[in-house]
């Protein structure tokens, strides 16, 4: 059932209607792309990550973030879907005690502004 709800997420998020991936992406996570890709540097998530369209973000102990937007899975497993990539931004420890990623602090305003960004990212 939820491998159901993913691939019409995709399906949905790929397709659009005429929209942008912005605008999807914003429609999708409540957050503004443009912001989410300003604020990454804060929270220093380039220190891990590479990620595509901001400066500096060439760390390599987190797995890239190109094509995120495209992927199943988050996190080992988790299934890719705004709700969980916001839950694992946010507190990634709650999900896989553990991990390498660190809490954050990471606002919800923040939080979906740097989930609409990445999910830009195909």
């Amino acid at each position: 059932m939820a491998r159901g709800i993913g691939l019409v997420l995709a399906f949905v998020f790929f397709c659009g209607c005429g929209e942008t991936i912005e605008q999807r992406a914003a429609a999708m996570t409540g957050g503004d792309p443009a912001r989410g890709k300003e604020i990454i540097p804060r929270y220093g998530c380039e220190a891990c990550h590479s990620i595509p369209g901001v400066a500096g973000a060439r760390g390599q102990v987190g797995p890239p973030l190109d094509g995120i937007a495209g992927r199943p899975a988050l996190a080992g497993g988790l299934l890719n879907t705004p709700d969980n990539l916001m839950r694992w931004i946010r507190d990634p420890q709650a999900i896989q005690p553990g991990t390498a990623m660190p809490v954050l602090g990471v606002t919800e305003r923040d939080v979906r502004d740097i989930a609409a960004y990445l999910y830009t990212l195909k």
